[in-house]
């Protein structure tokens, strides 16, 4: 499961396969889409503190499997059954009314979703280091105050946890979770198109080394079979 604060434009989506997609989440009244039902989840969620200009209103993720798992769990009739299962997940995770829309998106290789979630969060925030060493005294607040907090969501041990329980949510399908610990990083889309591009650019250019031999050897080809015609010619001649 990946997590990100953006999604990047979907260059391999084939226009073809657009009437496949599906919205999972159906809008509530007035709201037309995923940004204005971001706006009415901040508006409804009881916040007493003003909105900050550079917090984090909404969090994108993105869930999948490899594209064989994929294809397998689609010719298997199951993905309606795994789309389901993964908007549990999410309610049972961040709370029903914090997933304000999710879409399965089949104009791809790999069937995935995405979903939007918005990080409203109870409960007193996680002073820093430097506040807790101040003598100054602060006043308890109630452990059920409702606060706008990505960085709650977000912390290492969370995502840990995220891509543990979600495995677990998933093992039915026989998704298995990416190797704990592992030194692997992420590869941008923009990088991944990059290495794909020079993987192409080496293979024409090998393509034409090949052309290139394929033609000096037909040439050789040719000079030694007018050499041996030659020879012969001497030879009856003799």
């Amino acid at each position: 499961m990946r997590s990100t604060f953006f999604c990047a434009r979907r260059r391999n989506a084939a226009p073809t396969r657009t009437h496949l997609n599906r919205r999972l989440i159906g809008y509530p009244d007035g709201v037309k889409d995923r940004s204005a039902a971001v706006q009415r989840r901040l508006e409804e969620a009881g916040l007493t503190r003003k909105i900050g200009s550079n917090q984090v209103r909404a969090i994108r993720i993105n869930v999948s499997g490899t594209h064989e798992d994929m294809k397998r769990i689609e010719e298997e009739g199951r993905l309606d059954e795994w789309c389901a299962d993964n908007l549990k997940y999410f309610a049972d995770t961040f709370g029903k009314e914090n997933i304000v829309a999710a879409h399965l998106h089949r104009d791809e290789e790999t069937p995935h979703i995405h979903v939007t979630l918005v990080p409203i969060v109870k409960g007193e925030r996680k002073r820093m280091k430097r506040e807790e060493q101040t003598k100054k005294r602060y006043r308890k607040k109630p452990t059920d105050t409702v606060r706008l907090c990505a960085d709650d969501i977000m912390t290492r041990l969370k995502l840990k946890s995220y891509q543990d329980t979600y495995a677990e949510a998933m093992a039915k399908y026989g998704l298995q979770r990416g190797i704990d610990g592992s030194k692997a990083r992420h590869k941008s889309t923009q990088q991944y198109y990059r290495d794909i591009q020079k993987l192409s650019d080496n293979l024409k250019a090998e393509v034409v080394d090949l052309q290139q031999q394929k033609e000096t050897a037909r040439e050789e080809l040719r000079r030694a079979k007018k050499e041996i015609q030659t020879e012969k010619l001497k030879g009856a001649a003799t």
